[in-house]
């Protein structure tokens, strides 16, 4: 009888504990609900597959899942400021945010060129070496020699439009981007103290030889 009941005991506990990792196991990735999200709502600025046809709207193309969807997070909890994108975020659930980002990582980048071939040598010394002279470290620390990033934490920048890049190192200098009063932010506040030691020339140059990048 003291048998059973302790197998009974034990039998309750793994149920009650598989239970609850089914409850706090996050949905089943819909990829066709973010296919037609995409299709029907970000097509506008990103394009369908991710390729913007705009170069002041990021291509999410090939960018990591993680990382969209953490920056989709932030602009629904306006941790970033934008109102278009706090819009069109404010609806989106946890698993339509994480079902975007797996959608637009497995998308195939367009890629890009760099435009100004005058520029690519001193862009790519900042890029792989920084600054020793204002202590700017060097962009492929944290965004790999190629471009490819480090997924959530920090984006694949190859193939970006170089308006994009230039216009989020700008905000990150002048605060607009990183600096939330929560400091949820974290690598926000990174860049914001990256982008202070950036010259406006040397922004400009680093965000045209990014697009460039292959990866």
């Amino acid at each position: 009888m003291i048998r059973n009941w302790r197998f009974s005991a034990a039998v309750a506990v793994v149920l009650a504990a598989a239970a609850a990792a089914q409850e706090t196991a996050p949905a089943k990735i819909d990829l066709a609900k973010a296919q037609q999200t995409a299709t029907q709502i970000c097509a506008a600025c990103h394009g369908p597959d991710g390729n913007s046809a705009t170069p002041a709207n990021p291509n999410l193309a090939g960018q990591h899942a993680d990382y969209i969807t953490l920056q989709l997070a932030h602009f629904k909890a306006g941790v970033r400021a934008n109102a278009i994108m706090q819009g069109m975020a404010a609806n989106l659930s946890d698993d339509d945010m994480r079902a975007l980002g797996v959608y637009f990582s497995q998308q195939k980048p367009k890629g890009l060129t760099a435009k100004d071939p005058a520029l690519v040598q001193v862009a790519q010394k900042i890029y792989r070496g920084g600054d020793q002279v204002t202590g700017l470290p060097a962009c492929a620390a944290c965004h790999s020699p190629t471009g490819a990033g480090i997924p959530k934490n920090y984006p694949r920048v190859a193939g970006q439009y170089a308006d994009y890049t230039y216009a989020q190192l700008k905000a990150f200098k002048s605060g607009d981007r990183g600096a939330d009063k929560a400091g949820k932010d974290a690598n926000g506040r990174i860049m914001g103290a990256i982008a202070e030691k950036m010259s406006d020339d040397q922004m400009k140059a680093v965000a045209d030889y990014m697009a460039g990048l292959r990866n």
